[in-house]
């Protein structure tokens, strides 16, 4: 018997197959690289015109506002890296749902034509010599591209 440290979690104990919409995955990714060229993008300019501008330098025997403005000027910082950060990071949240979307996009049609092979295959229905016959060595299809009109063959 396996030990409870062993044992998956039990949220996980009836968990099924990964499903995914690739039109609405191409769609998000649209969308969310258009929002940040269209209105994000644009005000970058602006924000850092807003932060860079020119804090006068305080007494130093105002010891609490010199330290003031240091957190200030260190907190403006990482706000500025994060507000330029966003862009890219968001950008490239959007590239690679474009590139899942891309890539799989094919992926349903591939497994709806395997199936169709396999139907083709349980009804009798055979390859015809005639069909391949016109086709040299180097253009005959891969054996499980859904263009081949023979049975399937399983990696």
């Amino acid at each position: 018997m396996i030990p409870e440290e062993g044992r998956p979690a039990s949220w996980l104990g009836n968990y099924g197959g990964i499903e995914a919409d690739i039109r609405q995955m191409r769609e998000f990714a649209d969308h969310l690289q258009a929002e940040v060229e269209r209105n994000y993008t644009p005000h970058l300019r602006y924000i850092a015109d807003d932060m860079t501008t020119a804090v006068p330098n305080p007494c130093d025997a105002f010891i609490e506002l010199v330290h003031f403005l240091q957190a200030h000027w260190e907190t403006q910082q990482a706000t500025s890296d994060l507000v330029h950060g966003l862009a890219g990071a968001t950008g490239r949240l959007a590239t690679a749902a474009n590139r899942i979307a891309t890539d799989y996009q094919g992926a349903d049609a591939f497994a709806n034509a395997r199936v169709t092979d396999v139907e083709r295959a349980l009804h009798g229905a055979q390859a015809t010599a005639a069909t391949l016959a016109g086709r040299s060595s180097w253009t005959a299809p891969e054996p499980n591209s859904p263009e081949n009109p023979g049975p399937v063959v399983l990696p």
